[in-house]
């Protein structure tokens, strides 16, 4: 019976959307355990508004939220009740099993690196997020693939690279069911002869990994196509690829809105490819996709988007307790242990 930690006070949309989809979760016919850390008194109010089973829920008195403008070493060094900080603090005295958050991304990482271990042979830890593509990937055909690092670590070595790898692919295995995900690097060609120091260098070693399906390098342009499963590359390259692919699907929705408002023969047109616009809303909706995984710790964290409604705040604990009950943590280190 999985236990999830969720830091309740994180979160653009305050609150009330965390605990809407905490009540949501405990209603359904699952035995995840949740544990909402935060302002108890206003835990405690939202909580009486909603529908809600007792018996899967605990509440941790804590501060408030990291805000996004803060700086996070700062700000957890001098509020240590804040919730983010309470929230590690559990995880890592093994109370629970996984934490999601939807607050400040710099705190999350900076908490789980101050509070708890990581995994044998792992340096850095890694965001990764999932991304639309073009092609389905693995059993379930998800419209989706991973892409890591996007910003835990800005600068990685071959050896990091390596790592995100074997990371990447043990989360791609049990979230989409995908036995053998195809995994690359992100390189500015093909050749195994492209790229950085680092790339170079990670391809090398991936080659003769013996439980990585290394597909070698991969263009810009392979990334929405989906050509591979699981994509490789250093923290700070991944941001800018994470926050582009964002800004062309808002673009497009938002396009379609102005042209159907503009012209006849434009709203007739969308009309008739209104099934592939719905299908593209679907496909860029992260809300479903729960969250993106903090990698290379003891214990499962999921940073949920700052927006994340009750929907997305549901999912992303139903991801973590899947990464949980699956043993992600074990995964990894089989992968790890191959590598050395």
């Amino acid at each position: 019976m999985p236990r999830v930690i969720v830091d309740a006070m994180g979160g653009d949309l305050g609150l009330e959307a965390v605990v809407e989809g905490v009540a949501r979760l405990t209603i359904e016919d699952n035995d995840i355990q949740v544990v909402m850390v935060g302002d108890a008194d206003e835990i405690t109010r939202a909580l009486g508004e909603q529908r809600v089973d007792p018996r899967k829920l605990q509440v941790v008195h804590a501060g408030p939220a990291v805000a996004m403008d803060e700086n996070p070493k700062q700000a957890l060094e001098e509020r240590p009740d804040c919730s983010i900080n309470v929230a590690m603090k559990l995880l890592a005295q093994g109370d629970c099993d996984a934490l999601v958050s939807a607050g400040h991304t710099g705190a999350t990482i900076v908490a789980a690196s101050h509070h708890l271990e990581r995994l044998p042979g792992i340096r850095r830890a890694a965001l990764a997020a999932v991304y639309p593509t073009e092609q389905r990937h693995g059993p379930k055909e998800d419209p989706f693939a991973l892409i890591l690092d996007v910003g835990a670590t800005l600068n990685a070595s071959a050896e990091d690279l390596v790592s995100f790898a074997v990371m990447g692919a043990a989360y791609a295995q049990i979230i989409s069911d995908n036995t053998s995900p195809r995994v690359a690097l992100l390189s500015n060609g093909t050749e195994a002869n492209k790229g950085t120091a680092a790339i170079r260098e990670a391809h090398q070693t991936l080659l003769s990994h013996p439980d990585i399906h290394f597909a070698g390098n991969v263009e810009g342009l392979d990334i929405p196509r989906g050509t591979v499963d699981v994509i490789v590359c250093e923290g700070f390259l991944g941001n800018v690829v994470l926050k582009m692919l964002e800004g062309v699907s808002e673009v497009v929705t938002d396009l379609a809105k102005d042209a159907y408002a503009r012209k006849f023969l434009w709203r007739l047109g969308l009309t008739m490819l209104s099934q592939g616009l719905r299908q593209l809303r679907a496909m860029t909706d992260w809300k479903q996709y729960g969250g993106a995984p903090l990698l290379g710790f003891d214990k499962v964290i999921i940073k949920a988007h700052g927006r994340s409604n009750a929907r997305a705040i549901r999912n992303a604990i139903k991801v973590a307790a899947k990464a949980v009950e699956r043993d992600l943590a074990g995964r990894i280190r089989d992968g790890m242990s191959a590598v050395e």
